[in-house]
């Protein structure tokens, strides 16, 4: 029997996970595990990768924009030209807490430097307030997955494989085993939901996150919507306009519920049939913010409720795990620990919170 000792083994199907893993070892000559599935190309859509979000807090819009430039560098590099794109997504809500926090999301924006445009009633429904962000990135998951998983192989990342055992421990060290060999890990990071539910016992699970149903529906090609990408505040619910002219629609609650919810807010001339459908389980933070950091302060670490911008704090992150985060970037995470008390907390974004 042989053993080895690595630093970190990074759990995840997303590119912020994959980003994460490769940069810890590129950028930071770091030993590192991979555990996470090549999947973008073969299932539905849980979650999408855009460089802006709902977000109500300064510091937020700062580190994403200090953060764009390197991100979207490397994404480049990696990926190429096709694996993002620039869209114009649509924030709305409908009940009066939302439409105020749409009012202060667009003066965030503004103060930073991005452009924010109120959306008609007519484009969007009657009773409806909605923000339209120019320009932002959205990142194509199935193109980009592929040069991550290149990418990585070039760091000389380590792949876990099916016929592996990897074994998380309450410390936040992992082992993975093959067959007669050990190879000893250091600290182990949970990128994903996926990674947090299926590694985190009942008896470490933080007062923080909440396990809740989600489902996606791929639609048949409909009438258009107002933009490519579009975001309900009031419950969480995402549509992306795919090229066919189908929606793919990603929200909160089983599928039944979900695909009434869904007939509703498209209303009556966009009447559509169903081309796919999942059921999942998701991860929300009960005062909508991100949830970071090592369990208890010495197990695994935790990377949960990020929104659709995490992929683009990846190098923040990396740097954040090895120490070498700079201060807004250490300010930021060490703000956002998974185990903070949610009452009145001095982080929480407006959001469809658990």
């Amino acid at each position: 029997m042989s053993e080895t000792r690595v630093d970190f083994v990074i759990i995840g199907s997303t590119p912020l996970a994959r980003l994460v893993a490769g940069l810890l070892a590129s950028a930071h000559g770091k030993s590192v595990v991979f555990s996470g599935e090549s999947q973008s190309g073969y299932r539905l859509p849980r979650a999408i990768d855009l460089s802006v979000a709902p977000i109500t807090r300064p510091e937020s819009w700062a580190l994403l924009k200090a953060g764009l430039p390197e991100a979207l560098k490397l994404l480049s590099r990696i990926g190429g030209r096709g694996a993002w794109s620039r869209v114009d997504p649509i924030f709305f809500s409908e009940t009066p807490a939302g439409k105020e926090a749409l009012a202060h999301i667009r003066h965030m924006a503004l103060a930073f430097g991005h452009a924010a445009e109120l959306v008609p009633a007519s484009a969007i429904g009657p009773g409806r307030s909605g923000l339209l962000l120019r320009d932002a990135v959205l990142l194509h998951r199935p193109t980009l997955e592929a040069g991550l998983d290149r990418w990585l192989d070039l760091q000389g990342v380590r792949r876990c494989r099916e016929d592996e055992t990897l074994t998380v421990r309450s410390d936040g060290s992992a082992e993975l085993a093959s067959g007669e060999d050990r190879i000893e890990i250091g600290q182990a990071v949970l990128a994903d939901d996926a990674a947090v539910i299926d590694h985190v016992p009942a008896s470490l699970w933080p007062a923080l996150l909440t396990r809740r149903v989600t489902s996606t529906i791929f639609t048949e090609p409909t009438r258009p919507i107002a933009a490519s990408v579009m975001h309900r505040l009031d419950t969480g619910l995402t549509l992306v306009q795919q090229a066919g002219r189908g929606i793919a629609a990603i929200g909160p609650g089983a599928i039944d519920p979900f695909a009434a919810a869904l007939g509703t807010l498209l209303g009556r001339e966009r009447e559509f049939r169903q081309a796919g459908q999942s059921s999942y389980e998701a991860l929300a933070t009960s005062d909508a913010a991100p949830a970071v950091g090592r369990l208890r302060g010495s197990g695994p670490d935790i990377l949960a409720g990020l929104g659709p911008s995490g992929a683009f704090l990846a190098p923040a992150i990396a740097r954040w795990l090895c120490g070498m985060a700079d201060p807004a970037e250490s300010a930021w995470l060490g703000a956002r620990l998974v185990d903070r008390k949610a009452a009145a907390s001095p982080v929480a974004e407006y959001g469809w919170a658990a």
